[in-house]
């Protein structure tokens, strides 16, 4: 059922704002996303999720509970990552759409609107573009390199998959589990579940107004081994012998290969083997090949074993 239909909701969009140390921009971003909202006419809520802050940020919130009705959080025991800090946000959503964004005011509340707009037109997630973005150089470049990539290699033709500020149907967070780094890759999570109407909006992007950013180089080097690991999982979880069989068996011929030119040249050249450590390779191919395809066999019985889950059955008439 999409909960976008859903008329007895009483609150239509949930807000998730991970954060950590943030607390100077928190009082004056809950009131930009008010005003945007109520002017479009939402009721909302506003969850801010403390990554566990070492600054004053959770006492802000707590603060901001008291004034503002609207306004929730989730505090986490330490920093955990901006992944688990939005599953942590997604596990206790209402809202019938779900949008995110950063704390820092770099995302502007001003873009939600037309976002969920584009939700209610028709589109399962929304991403935001930073066309013109206001960072150092040091982040840009890697990030255009990065996006540039990742849309090659999963064919979602997005400019700016790491950009905070993103609206989803309810449908969607549902049935996705985010940890490690991949909040970068919720679109292609979402793909993966069968949501194929994904959406992009050029969003304005402002200077950072408070603190520094939290991110470093690091973020894309795990982004890239994330991207790897979900680009295997969503080719090969079904078919694994694909993998691992084509692997196998260009180990086993070329390992028979080499002991055929061995054993030939041993019978009918009297070359000696015992010098030779191309045997010992050849042997090693071989049995490298045996491995990858029982690997393979076995991924294959349990891919059959497991079956259909109900979760994935998505309409029954």
């Amino acid at each position: 059922m999409d909960n976008s239909l859903n008329q007895h909701n009483p609150i239509q969009v949930s807000v998730v704002v991970p954060l950590f140390n943030e607390a100077e921009s928190l009082p004056e971003l809950t009131q930009l996303i008010e005003a945007n909202l109520q002017a479009a006419n939402h009721t909302f809520e506003i969850i801010f999720v403390d990554d566990g802050s070492t600054d004053e940020s959770w006492n802000v919130i707590e603060d901001l509970k008291k004034s503002f009705s609207f306004v929730r959080g989730v505090k986490l025991r330490r920093n955990y990552g901006k992944s688990a800090a939005l599953q942590a946000g997604f596990d206790i959503v209402k809202g019938d759409f779900i949008c995110t964004m950063d704390a820092d005011l770099q995302d502007d509340p001003a873009e939600l609107p037309p976002m969920i707009q584009m939700l209610k037109d028709g589109y399962d997630l929304v991403s935001g573009w930073k066309q013109k973005r206001y960072d150092p150089i040091s982040k840009t470049l890697p990030s255009r390199f990065f996006n540039f990539v990742t849309s090659k290699s999963t064919g979602i033709a997005l400019h700016d998959f790491n950009c905070g500020l993103k609206a989803y149907k309810a449908e969607v967070i549902q049935n996705i589990n985010l940890y490690g780094e991949l909040h970068r890759y919720i679109p292609l999570l979402a793909q993966d579940e069968g949501f194929r109407k994904i959406g992009e909006k050029a969003v304005q992007h402002h200077p950072r107004k408070y603190g520094y950013s939290k991110f470093g180089f690091s973020r894309f080097v795990k982004g890239f081994l994330d991207l790897v690991s979900l680009l295997f999982v969503q080719r090969y979880l079904q078919r694994p012998m694909h993998f691992f069989g084509t692997i196998g068996t260009i180990s086993l011929l070329s390992g028979s290969g080499i002991i055929t030119y061995l054993t030939f040249g041993r019978i009918f050249l009297n070359q000696y083997l015992s010098n030779r450590p191309l045997l010992i390779f050849g042997v090693l191919l071989m049995v490298l090949g045996v491995q990858f395809f029982s690997v393979g066999l076995i991924g294959e019985l349990i891919i059959k074993q497991s079956g259909v889950k109900k979760a994935d059955i998505k309409e029954i008439i």
